[in-house]
C-alpha cells in the first residue's frame, strides 16, 4: 500500500487558543492549552485531549472493520479513554492511554468472539502501534 497524507492546519486565535482544520473535513475545531497549564482554558479541546481521542477512535475504528469481517453481530460499542501525562526527566509525556471499551451483544455466544475481536482491534490499531506510550486496555463485554 502506497503512503497516505492526512492534512490539518492550525491557526492561532488568541491568548492560548487556536482552530485545527482540514481542507479535507468540513467541521473545524478549536483548540487550547489544557487548565493544567499557565494560563490554560477549561472546556476547550487540547492536544493531551486530541492524542487520546485519537488512540480510543482507532480502536473502535479497528474494531468496527474487524468485526464486520468476522460478522459478528453487537448492538453498540462504547469506550471511556483517559490519557496520562507525567513529567518524565524533566519533559512532559502521555505516559499511557487506558482504553475502557464497552461491546454490547445480544447473544451470550458471541461474547468470546467479541472479546478475541477487542484484543485483535488493539493489537492492529495503528495509532497505538505508532506512538510510545502504554495502551492499557480494560474491555467489557455486555449482553442487552
Amino acid at each position: 500500500m502506497e503512503a497516505h497524507y492526512y492534512n490539518v492546519n492550525i491557526s492561532w486565535k488568541n491568548e492560548r487558543k487556536g482552530e485545527m482544520s482540514s481542507p479535507e473535513l468540513l467541521q473545524s475545531i478549536e483548540i487550547a492549552t489544557p487548565p493544567q497549564f499557565p494560563k490554560g482554558i477549561e472546556g476547550i479541546w487540547s492536544p493531551e485531549h486530541l492524542f487520546t481521542a485519537a488512540v480510543s477512535s482507532c480502536l473502535m475504528t479497528t474494531f468496527l472493520a474487524i468485526a464486520e469481517n468476522s460478522k459478528l453481530e453487537f448492538e453498540n460499542f462504547e469506550c471511556k479513554s483517559k490519557g496520562k501525562l507525567e513529567q518524565v526527566e524533566g519533559k512532559f509525556l502521555m505516559i499511557e492511554v487506558i482504553l475502557e471499551p464497552v461491546v454490547t451483544i445480544k447473544d451470550e455466544s458471541d461474547r468470546e468472539k467479541a472479546e478475541k475481536i477487542l484484543q485483535k482491534s488493539e493489537a492492529n490499531c495503528l495509532i497505538s502501534n505508532s506512538v510510545k506510550s502504554k495502551i492499557t486496555m480494560i474491555p467489557q463485554i455486555k449482553l442487552t
